[in-house]
């Protein structure tokens, strides 16, 4: 009989019925309507993947939603920096409901490799939410040996 009762908690109601939200998208999430309005949702960090042979390095980059000419890449050494402009813009409008929702944004990921990177014969490539770089390794060592006296 005592597993029947249903139990009051406060902090779990509290939790449920939280009047300060600080989104309004959280508050109308809820609702089956609203949900269908989201669409793609854009990223906010640059995930990546880097893999090395013995001439290059291949970089991987997820960002689903992004246009390719939004992307810039740029090369410096042995720094690679990559940037993305984001926009995303919803529209329903039917004869009972209007609504229209724009974001803006950007991403943006620097790292650094082992060695540099000939910038000149690097190669770019995006498709299906992926920018994929082929980095060739500078050739020779740009390393210094100071001989101690």
């Amino acid at each position: 009989m005592a597993n029947s009762l249903i139990r009051f908690d406060p902090i779990l109601d509290m939790a449920r019925l939280d009047p300060f939200r600080s989104n309004i998208e959280d508050i109308f999430g809820e609702f089956p309507f609203f949900s269908r309005l989201r669409g793609v949702e854009l990223p906010t960090t640059i995930r990546i993947d880097v893999a090395e042979n013995e001439k290059n390095y291949v970089v991987k980059a997820e960002m689903p939603g992004v246009k390719k000419e939004d992307i810039k890449v740029s090369i410096d050494g042995n720094q690679v920096s990559i940037y993305a402009e984001t926009k995303q813009e919803n529209d329903i409008n039917n004869e009972t409901v209007m609504y229209r929702e724009r974001k803006y944004g950007q991403l943006s990921r620097s790292f650094s490799l082992p060695q540099e990177v000939d910038d000149d014969n690097s190669q770019a490539k995006y498709g299906d939410g992926v920018l994929e770089l082929t980095l060739p390794k500078k050739t020779g060592s740009t390393a210094k040996h100071i001989a101690i006296q």
